[in-house]
Parts: C-alpha cells; sequence; structure tokens
C-alpha cells in the first residue's frame, strides 16, 4: 500500500437513534463530531453501554445516521470504495475452516480470489505470527491467537480504514499486553486508518495518538486528548500514565 492509501475520517453531527420495545425512542448518539487524520490511530474510550459499537457500525456502513454526515477519504460514505476492515470483541471464526481458510473468506468477501487471495493471506498471517499454524483449525488455537486470525483477516484486504471494536476484552490482562505490543508493532507495517473502542483508559493512551473521551448515552465527545509520545512506548511510561489519569479524570473516574 502507497502513503496515498489512507483514507482520512470525518464525522460531524451524527445523531442516532433507536426504537425501543415500548414505541420511544432512546437516542444513542447525539451531535457527535470527530476527525481522523490518514494513518493516524484515535482511540473512543467509555463507559459500557455508551454507544461505541454503534459508532463503529456507523463507520462501516452497517448503519446509516439520522441526523449528520460521515466522510471517508473526503466521500460520503453511502458511496465509499474504500477498504474497510473491522475485528470485533470477539474473533468470530468459522470453526470448521482453518486458519488460512478463515482469512481467505474475508478476501473473498472483498472480491480477491485465487493466488493474490492465498499470497496475502499468508503475508497477513506471518505479519501476525501466524503462518506456521495456518492449516490449524481455530479451536485448537487459544484465545489470543484466535484473535491474531482475525486481525490477520482484516489486514490481508489491506483496510484503508480499520475498526476495532474491543477486540483485547475479553483476554487475560497477561494476553491482552502482548496483544496491544503486537498491534504497535502491526502499525508501523500498514497503512490504515485506525479507529479503536474501548473502556480501558490505560489500554487506550499506551495504544493511540489521540483519545477521545464520550458521555454516556447518548454519546458525544466531552474531551479530547493528544498522546505525543513515540508509538514504541511503554505501558509504564510515565507521560503515558499521567494521560491516563487526565482520561480517567475526564470519565469522572478520580
Amino acid at each position: 500500500m502507497t502513503e496515498r492509501d489512507a483514507a482520512g475520517l470525518e464525522v460531524a453531527g451524527v445523531r442516532k437513534t433507536f426504537r425501543r420495545s415500548d414505541g420511544r425512542q432512546l437516542v444513542v448518539l447525539d451531535h457527535l463530531s470527530f476527525q481522523v487524520e490518514p494513518r493516524g490511530f484515535v482511540c473512543l474510550v467509555g463507559p459500557s453501554g455508551c454507544g461505541k459499537s454503534t459508532i463503529l457500525n456507523l463507520l462501516a456502513g452497517l448503519l446509516a445516521p439520522d441526523v449528520g454526515h460521515v466522510l471517508i477519504g473526503h466521500e460520503p460514505l453511502s458511496r465509499v470504495s474504500h477498504r474497510i476492515g473491522y475485528v470485533f470483541q470477539k474473533p468470530r471464526l468459522l470453526n470448521w475452516r482453518t486458519v488460512r481458510q478463515n482469512v481467505e473468506f474475508g478476501l473473498r468477501a472483498a472480491g480477491v480470489a485465487g493466488r493474490e487471495a492465498s499470497d496475502r493471506a499468508r503475508a497477513a498471517l506471518a505479519l501476525v505470527g501466524l503462518d506456521t499454524f495456518a492449516d490449524e483449525y481455530p479451536l485448537v488455537l487459544s484465545g489470543g491467537m484466535q484473535q491474531r486470525v482475525a486481525i490477520a483477516r482484516a489486514l490481508a484486504i489491506e483496510p484503508q480504514l480499520l475498526l476495532m471494536d474491543e477486540p483485547f476484552s475479553h483476554l487475560d490482562e497477561l494476553t491482552a499486553r502482548a496483544q496491544r505490543r503486537e498491534l504497535l508493532r502491526y502499525r508501523e507495517k500498514i497503512n490504515a486508518t485506525v479507529v479503536f473502542v474501548t473502556h480501558n483508559a490505560l489500554e487506550a493512551t499506551y495504544l493511540a495518538d489521540s483519545v477521545y473521551v464520550l458521555a454516556p448515552c447518548p454519546a458525544r465527545i466531552t474531551a479530547t486528548f493528544a498522546v505525543d509520545s513515540p508509538r514504541s512506548r511503554e505501558l509504564e511510561d510515565p507521560y503515558v500514565v499521567d494521560v491516563q489519569r487526565a482520561v480517567l479524570k475526564a470519565l469522572g473516574v478520580e
């Protein structure tokens, strides 16, 4: 991928509502606005149920805003031809297909087949350190390894926008720390704009270039923090810890 392939993102004045079972409207997002520069890495942080996953589903084009707009690479989302990768909270792998076949499945869905699909699947698995497990089935892998397969599946399509929905939240802390460190390594080898949602302030400040704090439902940005530290940072970096404290304060956690 080339530098021009990265796609910037603009969310402006977005409002999203859902109809409750009693017929009333539930406002999930209201006056939501933020921007991400091409190849930027932004974390959206907020409490459970504040609308973080809804935001990602809007960015993926799975939902449409009631009001406002989403632009990817200066194009309305409804007309976007950019490649969008999505990593969910759980791996969502096909257990009856091998690791390689799972990655190729995502490529075929993106219109890539044949030798090119095989080559790109192999390269993506090598990037996440799982090329030697290509012919294994997901159920023989650990939870962390399964999530790396899911990340490889998203990276194989060479996304210009990569959406990540709390991908490490179901892992134990030791595994999650290793996965966060690996994600920073991948970031140096791919050319994608990343939007990562989490409720973990330390995870956000460790990973992101910028952290956007969300209000409880309905979600809107209440505070923004730049993380002016090299991407080869450490969790215990005093600067990262200071930003984490500021994020927690913005979330109302003293």
